[in-house]
C-alpha cells in the first residue's frame, strides 16, 4: 500500500513546515503502508528537513524532461534528488489539461526520472465527457501504453501508476469502488502485458479523486487498488492520517 499526498499549489513556507510536522506526528508509524507528501517546489527543502528521519518520504509534483539548460521556471530530476525527493508526480490531469502535456512528454519525464533514481507516479484518467461517451477504457489504455512505452520496471518498485478520473478530482465526487476496481483491473492487465505477471502484479496502482477518510477503506479493499494519491484531504494532517490508517487496516 502507498498513500501519497499531493499538496498542489498550497502552503507557504511556514504552513508547509507546520503541515509536515503535523503529518509526521499524526501518521506516526504507518506499519506496512508507504507514505509520501508532495509539496510545491519552493517548499521541498524545508519539508524534507521535517520529514528526515521519519518513515514519510518526499515527492515533487512535476519535473522537466531535460537535466539542465535554458528552461526558465523549470526543475530537473537531479535538482529533485538533491533536495531529498524519492517520488515525482508526472502527467497529472491538471498538467495535461491546463498545460497541454502529452503522453509522449510524460514518457520523456518518466525516462528522466528513472535515470536519476526517482520513482515516477504516473497519472492517467478520463474526463467526464469521455466516460459519458463510453471511451474511458480506450482513453486510459492509450495513456498507459503511450506514457509507459519503453519504460523499465524490474521488480515493480521503479514505477507507480495513479488512476484519477478527471471528473472526480476536486469535485467531491468519487468513483464508486466498483468503478475504480474495474479501471484498475484494466491497468493491471496492461502492466502485466508490458512487464510480466510478477512485476505487473507488484506495481502499485493508486486511486486519486476526492478520496476521504470515510471512503478510503472500501476503495483500498478492492484487489487492484493499492492505495491513493490524495489531494484536498492531504492538506489536513488528521484526515490524511486516517486515510493512511485505513490503508494499514486493509494491508
Amino acid at each position: 500500500m502507498l498513500v501519497a499526498g499531493n499538496w498542489k499549489m498550497n502552503m507557504d513556507l511556514t504552513s508547509a513546515r507546520q503541515l509536515a510536522t503535523a503529518v509526521v506526528s499524526e501518521v506516526g508509524d504507518p506499519g506496512p503502508v508507504q507514505v509520501a507528501v508532495c509539496p510545491p517546489f519552493i517548499n521541498l527543502d524545508s519539508t524534507f528537513s521535517v520529514l528526515h528521519g521519519s518513515p514519510i518520504r518526499l515527492g515533487a509534483q512535476n519535473m522537466h524532461d531535460e537535466v539542465w539548460g535554458a528552461f526558465t521556471g523549470e526543475i530537473s530530476a537531479p535538482m529533485l534528488r538533491a533536495v531529498g525527493c524519492h517520488y515525482v508526480i508526472v502527467g497529472h490531469s491538471e498538467r495535461r489539461r491546463l498545460f497541454g502535456e502529452s503522453n509522449e512528454g510524460v514518457n520523456r519525464k518518466i525516462i528522466q526520472a528513472q535515470k536519476h533514481k526517482l520513482v515516477p507516479i504516473v497519472c492517467v484518467g478520463e474526463t467526464l465527457e469521455e466516460r459519458d461517451a463510453g471511451r474511458e477504457v480506450a482513453v486510459v489504455s492509450e495513456q498507459v501504453r503511450a506514457s509507459l512505452a519503453g519504460i523499465h520496471n524490474a521488480d515493480g518498485s521503479e514505477l507507480v501508476v495513479a488512476y484519477e478520473p478527471v471528473w472526480a478530482i476536486g469535485t467531491g465526487r468519487t468513483a464508486s469502488p466498483a468503478q475504480a476496481q474495474a479501471m484498475h483491473a484494466i491497468i493491471r492487465r496492461l502492466l502485466v502485458e508490458q512487464f510480466g505477471s510478477d512485476t505487473g502484479a507488484d506495481t502499485h496502482i493508486l486511486y486519486g479523486g476526492s478520496v476521504k477518510p470515510g471512503s478510503a477503506a472500501e476503495l483500498f479493499s478492492k484487489p487492484d487498488v493499492d492505495g491513493g494519491l490524495i489531494g484536498g484531504a492531504s492538506l489536513k494532517a488528521d484526515e490524511f492520517a486516517l486515510i493512511v490508517e485505513a490503508a494499514g487496516e486493509v494491508a
